[in-house]
Formats: structure tokens, C-alpha cells, sequence
């Protein structure tokens, strides 16, 4: 029997935040039905190295056989990141697998989603910073990923992402595949039942 989660991390992906509409579904739940479990969804800047450093800080004390961690797009690559190295639950909605190459296109000054009238801008050596993330990932990749320790929801229709590289990201944990969807899985809430069925927290 997997242990009750008591804390949980929710990393938003590129351009967006905390007011995006999958995170505040699932933080609508845990104050519904898990009011006792430590919740923390922070703004994450645009470097990397700084939103690691942040991630890092914000679990510090958290106990990691009670912990899990959900990251959508760049979020899930973070999450994924910051799994391998506290050996903690994580539950990725179409994570960016290669965000090191993919966001090398988007370097420059980018409005975020939910508010307009703020914007980041993303600097040409956060790819290096990247670069750096998942190189530690890999490093750490050695041991088999198990279904209980990783879970994934991917959208075959997604239009950002690759599927089979999100697959193959995810390979070895429990994958839920949309056979359509986008890329902001606009169907979350057909699915948010299996995401806290696998996070199993505590009441």
C-alpha cells in the first residue's frame, strides 16, 4: 500500500501560472476534499535556474515519502526533474520532454497567458540552464521507473508536444493516452478523477 500523500506541489508550465485553469482545479479539490494536505503552487520565473531553485526551496522540509509533485508542459519537466531527485510521486500532463530544444525558438519578451499585462522574457542562455536540468535527469534515469511512482496524462492531438516523446519520457510509469485532446488537455476534468486516484492523498 502506497503511503497517503500529505504535501503537494503543483508546477505550472511556460507563460502560464498558478491561475491557469488546471491548477486551479486541482487546488479547488484539495481544498475540498483534502483539506489537511499542504498545498503550494508558486510562480515559477523564466529561468529554469531560478525555478529550480525555488522548487527545491519550496520542498525542502517536506518529507519526500509523503510528497508528490504535478507539472503540466514545462512544469512536468521540471516535476520530473525534481522526482528523480527527492524520490518522490509525480504526475505529469503533457510534460515537455526536450524543453532545451524546443523553447530555443522562443526566446525573447512573451505576455503571460492569464495576464496579458504581465510578460516574461526568456533569455538565450536559460537554454543552457536547461541544458544542465536534463542532463541531471538522464543521469539519474539509471534505476527502472515503476507505475506507482510516476504517472502521466498525454494527448495524442496534442499541437505543442510529440506524443511518442512525451511517451517515451514517461516510459515505465502508469500513462493515461488521450487518443485526441490538445495540449492544454481542455477535457481535465474527465480526467482529474485518475490523477488523484494515483495521488492517493490523505484526507
Amino acid at each position: 500500500m502506497r503511503p497517503a500523500i500529505t504535501h503537494l506541489l503543483y508546477l505550472h508550465g511556460f507563460r502560464s501560472s498558478p491561475r491557469s485553469s488546471k491548477a486551479l482545479q486541482v487546488a479547488g479539490r484539495v481544498a475540498r476534499d483534502h483539506p489537511n494536505v499542504v498545498w503550494c503552487c508558486p510562480s515559477l520565473p523564466a529561468s529554469p535556474a531560478e525555478a529550480a531553485h525555488l522548487i527545491e526551496a519550496a520542498v525542502a522540509d517536506w518529507p519526500h515519502d509523503h510528497m508528490a509533485v504535478v507539472g503540466s508542459s514545462l512544469g512536468g519537466f521540471y516535476a520530473r526533474w525534481l522526482a528523480l531527485r527527492k524520490g518522490c510521486r509525480a504526475a505529469l500532463l503533457n510534460p515537455a520532454p526536450f524543453p532545451q530544444r524546443d523553447l530555443a525558438r522562443y526566446i525573447g519578451d512573451h505576455p503571460v497567458w492569464h495576464n496579458p499585462e504581465e510578460r516574461i522574457y526568456f533569455q538565450p542562455h536559460y537554454i543552457g540552464e536547461l541544458e544542465t536540468l536534463a542532463a541531471d535527469i538522464h543521469r539519474r534515469q539509471t534505476l527502472p521507473t515503476r507505475p506507482d511512482d510516476l504517472f502521466a496524462i498525454i494527448a495524442r492531438g496534442d499541437e505543442v508536444l510529440d506524443a511518442d516523446e512525451m511517451l517515451a519520457f514517461c516510459q515505465g510509469g502508469s500513462i493515461r493516452l488521450l487518443p485526441g485532446g490538445d495540449h492544454a488537455i481542455s477535457d481535465f476534468d474527465a480526467h482529474i478523477d485518475a490523477l488523484f486516484g494515483f495521488l492517493n492523498l490523505t484526507r
